[in-house]
């Protein structure tokens, strides 16, 4: 028996590749069993090589594997594109209809299964995803049973007719294998520990957590990777009374959410890259006019369109210092599925508390990759709407038409009303402007404005900005990161500790402002600082240098191809730097 594998599926786009993933997947998850996956699709709407990778353990993973256990083909490009990902002993499953072929190193071992044959002779080809999912289940020794409830989901609505057809589907898959293939070698996984948990994507998670925070409202534009968000809510949010609005471009969108927050209404709206471009001016109202606004930036390859269903981190210094002058802002990046939901919780609450624009800041391997989650803790979820008080009585001023919005206080927030309370009436507007709102350019009046604003944030306060496992008082190496990297670099942590290095982590959760408190000391004990990112200029290890110093002992370690990191890159890469 084995306590993890790696299994993949690959094929052209459109043919059912993704729901053979996620029928396997999901089977797997409910049995117990810790999942993390990641996609690699094209980006155009069909055609194209895709796979998904799924990662299958009985303890917690949050990496894909370095190499690959099973290989499910729905074409000879899964196998000349993947072939290489296979172990010592690995074993590839493809539909004979191609004629599949395999090199000749005795590494792997071909089952040329006729995936689409049975599949017609059974009523239909498009059942042949169901097919790979038998023979799957025959080299892991599964039960075909174990995939009956996910298969009743998908198709119950259709007919127990098509449930059964689509199980005999499955049955005849394991029938195929283990009779063309007697001495079958099975990969049986040591039994799970039965307990269940979500299995999901970043983006629905951040959805989620929106539903929780109150927000009601969402305009946005469709974007990749993105998209989910929007698609989860526009099902969720009608039955809270709540709606989604397609908007015309993301600047629709972001001052659509900033009228909303005005309003009251929690809103939010999320893109990719190229819509955060069109949203800075209107990011940078939301900062004039004190306006809360929540932000998604779900970061894929650019520059322009550049690689929009692949992995990169370069939107860091834009999400920091993209718009035009200065405003308090701040940037949250979640590190795993759970933490998408909490931190989507705690970006409204610190909109509203301090009212300024929150960017919650994710890659696509976290937005898109769908991971095993524990159970989430809807009891405790806090609700903080700072100094906006609906049924409080504002007492009327010397000045009756005008309420003092944008007051000079101490700790920087102003008193905040919404339109309809008595005695609220204010001006708003983009230029610069006193207490009332009314429009002013006396310098005193910037100046002390200007101050008021950018002091919000001093006492900002976010629990745990900085991830930190430290287990080693003067370690011969930090390793530094932010978003989906925390799995990976968790799991070359231990590599290193197993060649003598001791190695401590940090990864980034509050990204602005800077949490410098809590990893400089992180940083000055340690020998060599190893960052490591998604880009090709190492934005974080440049934000590191500014808040931190240290330069001469920070070095990066980046990736820029799209692809995600493997484990064992940043082991053997931190060695070299080592």
């Amino acid at each position: 028996m084995i306590n993890q594998l790696s299994w993949k599926v690959g094929g052209q786009q459109g043919e059912g590749i993704e729901s053979t993933g996620e029928i396997f997947s999901i089977a797997l998850n409910r049995l117990g069993y810790y999942l993390y996956g990641y996609r690699h699709f094209s980006s155009r709407i069909k055609g194209g090589h895709t796979n998904n990778k799924i990662r299958v353990s009985t303890t917690q993973v949050r990496s894909i594997s370095d190499d690959l256990d099973i290989l499910v083909a729905f074409d000879q490009e899964t196998i000349d594109v993947n072939y290489h990902e296979l172990r010592q002993g690995g074993v590839v499953i493809a539909d004979a209809k191609f004629k599949p072929s395999i090199p000749e190193d005795g590494k792997a071992t071909l089952y040329a299964v006729p995936f689409t044959e049975i599949a017609t002779e059974l009523g239909t080809s498009l059942m042949k995803n169901m097919v790979a999912v038998g023979a799957s289940s025959a080299i892991l020794d599964l039960d075909a049973e174990s995939f009956r409830e996910v298969v009743q989901e998908i198709f119950g609505r259709k007919g127990e007719s098509i449930v059964e057809k689509n199980m005999d589907a499955i049955r005849a898959g394991v029938q195929f294998v283990k009779e063309q293939a007697e001495n079958v070698e099975t990969m049986q996984l040591a039994k799970a520990d039965g307990n269940k948990r979500l299995f999901m994507i970043g983006n629905d998670a951040i959805a989620l957590g929106a539903v929780a925070a109150g927000s009601r409202f969402m305009p946005a534009y469709p974007i990749t990777p993105a998209s989910e968000i929007m698609e989860y809510l526009i099902k969720k949010l009608p039955k809270f009374g709540g709606t989604v609005i397609q908007t015309e471009d993301e600047i629709a969108a972001c001052t659509m959410a900033i009228g909303a927050n005005y309003a009251g209404v929690r809103t939010l709206t999320a893109s990719a890259g190229p819509g955060l471009s069109l949203m800075m001016e209107a990011i940078g109202l939301s900062g004039m006019t004190e306006t809360p606004l929540v932000v998604v930036d779900t970061q894929r390859g650019g520059p322009s369109t550049g690689l929009p269903t692949k992995i990169e981190q370069s939107d860091l210094m834009a999400m920091i210092y993209g718009t035009h002058g200065e405003i308090p802002k701040v940037v949250l990046a979640p590190s795993t599925v759970q933490e998408a939901f909490y931190d989507t919780i705690e970006a409204f609450n610190i909109a509203e508390e301090y009212q300024v624009p929150v960017i919650l800041l994710t890659d696509l391997q976290l937005s898109l990759g769908k991971q095993s989650v524990e159970s989430l803790d809807y009891k405790n979820i806090e609700i903080r709407r700072g100094k906006l008080d609906i049924n409080q009585e504002i007492p009327s001023s010397d000045d009756k038409a005008y309420f003092k919005r944008y007051e000079v206080t101490e700790d920087g927030v102003s008193p905040r009303v919404i339109p309809g309370m008595k005695n609220g009436i204010h001006h708003v507007t983009g230029v610069e402007h006193e207490e009332t709102g009314k429009p002013s350019e006396v310098a005193a009046n910037r100046q002390a404005q200007m101050d008021k604003r950018l002091r919000k944030l001093n006492n900002l306060k976010f629990n745990t900005p900085v991830h930190v496992n430290a287990k080693h008082e003067e370690p011969d190496v930090l390793l530094v990161g932010f978003n989906s990297t925390r799995g990976t670099i968790e799991e070359a942590m231990e590599r290193l500790e197993l060649d003598g290095i001791k190695a401590n982590h940090a990864q980034v959760r509050l990204i602005h402002p800077f949490p410098t408190k809590e990893i400089e000391p992180l940083v000055k004990a340690a020998k060599k600082v190893i960052v490591v990112e998604y880009n090709a200029t190492g934005q974080l290890a440049s934000i590191l240098k500014m808040n931190v110093g240290e330069h001469a002992k920070i070095s990066s370690l980046l990736k820029y191809d799209g692809d995600p990191f493997l484990p064992k890159e940043i082991h053997t890469k931190c060695k070299e730097l080592l």
